[in-house]
């Protein structure tokens, strides 16, 4: 973020949904959801002075699903989750609506609940038929290696927990048009499933985002529910209507990251090379398929992690159950991959006896290696990140010391754990890597864009103001980023997959570069010399290394007299990526972002609680934008991948109820339990699919989170012996204790 954009937040001026000023005769909506998991309504009576809209009022389609057309705006004949949208119930008043929802009377006919998406699978309940990767012959290998190792691995979600709760403000205008002022990350989804609800062309539905308080995935997809309820009621009412979710509703509405159960297989020889895997991966969808399967498709992408494993076979099924749509999630399913492959690699090293990160090392990628999907490897960095972190960090030193400390101490245990990671850079449905941009140069030289890409607090509008400076030589204060609209840019990608400054940014600059050539061209004519002479840059026009007198505004204006368009539309979409999905092969992702980590943590054996004391990375960035953003994402990504795997802990009862439902209940990482994380940036590393050799930031440092939870195993091990453990997270202390108990058990 730019400094101005961080003193706004700092002194409260920053505005959200929530802090708009709102049209005269705005009403207010509040949701009736279903208290059960599973059943069929029965009766719903709604008394005559309440206004109340059902799915019965829609005037187009009941249908808001993105992927799979299986999800209701409002639910019909029969309830999926607890949360599940029945009413939309408006009033002058936010207070009003609220009461007058709680007078609603309604019967249901309750059904089993199924939560587990185990027993979904066993009964059939699949969002979509079930997807394999593989390569090689996996059976064969297996009986080739000497050691071969089965477990299965239990993954809890994640609850997003941005700081701006779900929000949404429409306005009707003429003619059955709507504008919607909402908190997502996808205008253009909002748009199409408002249009498809309301039975109105895409054109008559305007999208527009200044800023979301946060997202991370979850209002990719899961924003556009509240929009369209908030644009039915205003159209069905023809006023203003404000839509705002409460922390608890939006805590019990909304999905979350999905939880996944999994099986896997490992083959290794006695040298510690692998040479072969498999892995079932059984998805937690919840109701509706949501992004599921696009998230399933990612997890089996990630699936060997940094590894070069020549028999591969993974499976993947996304499995329906009781529970609200799960959803995208900074990752997007990647996480849920690499922890399984680092838990059988935990275990077959515990079978050999041998340290993790022994294997970790020997099976590395290399350049000009493939991965299983039929990739080749290309400007590999993992194995020189993992040199960097070895060499920067004097990682043997620390080890050593460990080794020392748990000696000594008694009540006390140290672990550490390496993670390597190797995430994708690519939305995988091809389409998606689209995007444009549209900038103009005012008359007195300042300059709007606008782009596709959705700021929530991760810096994406200051790196594409970045790249329109740097593009067209002139100081950063002269640009200004302009809210993302449908009507400016349209039909856009979501803010997701870490691709926004990829996609916006290139098309930005191609926007930019445009309009450069343009203005160095006019400043020929004026200066009477080929345009090839002319540079622009510290906001002057320049002949050579001279300057010519005239500034960056001057030029503007005598262009604009001149007739020179000072506006320019580009577009960008990413090139040499392809994947067939009837062999699931190709080239999915336009480049790989690279990295390494060393993790330390502490226990305490008697109590189980811990702190993990420090993160050691070193990270390929590319050719930075901005060291601070980046910086600022690494280390943000880090203390969320250590709360996932370690606080975090999503609990619903049989019946699908939440019971982590408010932050007593459900805890995240503060600033108390940060680690001290030390970044390396590596050196020499340029990506040619990168706005200025940059790369993706906003996702791959949260796979690093990885290694506390096995970090905390390693301190774990160093107190009980080598003994099994069964791998589930979240590792919060009060199972931590279970497994530090497991040494009494032992003795006995």
């Amino acid at each position: 973020m730019s400094k101005n954009e961080i003193e706004k937040h700092v002194k409260g001026e920053s505005l959200f949904v929530d802090d708009f000023t709102l049209p005269d005769r705005t009403w207010f909506a509040s949701i009736l959801d279903s208290p059960i998991a599973h059943g069929k309504i029965k009766h719903i009576n709604i008394p005559a002075d309440v206004r109340a809209f059902t799915y019965r009022d829609i005037p187009g389609e009941n249908q808001i699903g993105n992927i799979i057309q299986d999800e209701h705006l409002l639910a019909e004949e029969e309830v999926n989750y607890i949360g599940e949208p029945i009413a939309i119930v408006v009033a002058e008043t936010q207070e009003k609506a609220e009461a007058d929802k709680r007078r609603i009377e309604f019967e249901f006919e309750e059904h089993e609940a199924v939560t587990e998406p185990r027993e979904a699978f066993r009964r059939g309940m699949l969002i979509a038929p079930p997807v394999i990767f593989s390569i090689g012959n996996t059976e064969e290998a297996f009986n080739q290696c000497d050691y071969v190792i089965e477990d299965k691995v239990e993954i809890g979600g994640q609850e997003h927990l941005y700081l701006e709760t779900q929000a949404s403000i429409a306005i009707p205008g003429e003619d059955e048009s709507v504008k919607i002022y909402s908190s997502t990350q996808s205008p253009t989804a909002v748009q199409r499933a408002t249009a498809k609800v309301l039975g109105v062309a895409m054109n008559k539905v305007e999208v527009d985002v200044l800023r979301l308080g946060g997202g991370f995935g979850g209002k990719e997809d899961q924003a556009t529910p509240w929009a369209a309820m908030c644009a039915l009621a205003a159209s069905l009412l023809n006023k203003p209507v404000k839509l705002r979710l409460s922390r608890q509703e939006d805590l019990r509405m909304t999905g979350k990251r999905h939880p996944y159960s999994a099986d896997y297989k490992i083959g290794l020889t006695k040298e510690g090379k692998i040479l072969a895997y498999e892995a079932t991966f059984y998805q937690n969808a919840g109701a509706c398929a949501d992004l599921s399967t696009a998230i399933l498709e990612r997890t089996m992408f990630h699936a060997t992690n940094s590894y070069f494993i020549p028999n591969v076979k993974t499976t993947g099924i996304s499995c329906k159950t009781n529970l609200p749509p799960n959803t995208a999630f900074r990752g997007f399913g990647g996480p849920q991959a690499m922890f399984v492959i680092e838990s059988a690699i935990f275990k077959a090293a515990r079978q050999m006896n041998v340290e993790p990160y022994e294997i970790q090392r020997k099976n590395l990628l290399k350049e000009g290696d493939y991965f299983y999907y039929g990739q080749k490897v290309e400007r590999c960095k993992v194995g020189k990140c993992w040199e960097g972190l070895e060499k920067n960090f004097v990682v043997s030193k620390k080890i050593e010391e460990i080794k020392k400390f748990n000696d000594s101490n008694k009540l006390f245990k140290k672990g550490f754990a390496f993670i390597p990671i190797t995430f994708g850079i690519s939305f995988t449905s091809k389409f998606l890597n689209q995007a444009s941009a549209l900038i103009h140069i005012y008359t007195d030289g300042s300059v709007g864009v606008s782009t596709a890409a959705v700021e929530m607090g991760q810096g994406v509008n200051e790196k594409i103001r970045i790249i329109v400076a740097k593009a067209l030589g002139i100081s950063l204060n002269k640009i200004k980023m302009e809210t993302t609209n449908t009507t400016r840019a349209a039909n856009t990608s979501p803010t997701a997959a870490s691709s926004a400054a990829d996609l916006n940014g290139n098309a930005a600059l191609i926007a930019a570069n445009e309009l450069k050539k343009r203005l160095t061209e006019t400043a020929g004519r004026i200066l009477k010399t080929p345009g090839e002479n002319i540079a622009i840059y510290k906001d002057k026009v320049w002949v050579g290394e001279k300057s010519s007198g005239i500034n960056w505004e001057e030029l503007v204006n005598r262009a604009y007299l001149m007739r020179v368009s000072l506006t320019e539309q580009a577009f960008y979409a990413t090139p040499d990526i392809h994947f067939n999905r009837s062999v699931n092969k190709g080239r999915p992702f336009a480049y790989h972002v690279f990295g390494a980590a060393f993790v330390v943590s502490k226990i305490d054996v008697l109590r189980g609680v811990y702190e993990i004391e420090e993160v050691n990375v070193v990270h390929d960035y590319g050719e930075s934008l901005n060291i601070t953003i980046d910086k600022g994402q690494t280390e943000g990504g880090i203390v969320q991948g250590i709360g996932w795997l370690t606080l975090e802990e999503l609990a619903q009862n049989e019946e699908g109820k939440l019971l982590s439902n408010s932050l007593s209940t459900y805890k995240i990482p503060d600033i108390y339990f940060t680690p001290k994380i030390n970044i390396h940036f590596l050196e020499g590393s340029k990506n040619p699919y990168g706005p200025f050799k940059s790369k993706a930031i906003g996702e791959p440092p949260f796979m690093y989170g990885i290694g506390a939870y096995f970090s905390l195993l390693s301190a774990i091990k160093a107190y009980v012996g080598n003994i099994d453990f069964k791998i589930h997270s979240p590792l919060t202390p009060e199972r931590a204790l279970s497994l530090l108990s497991k040494k009494k058990l032992v003795k006995a």
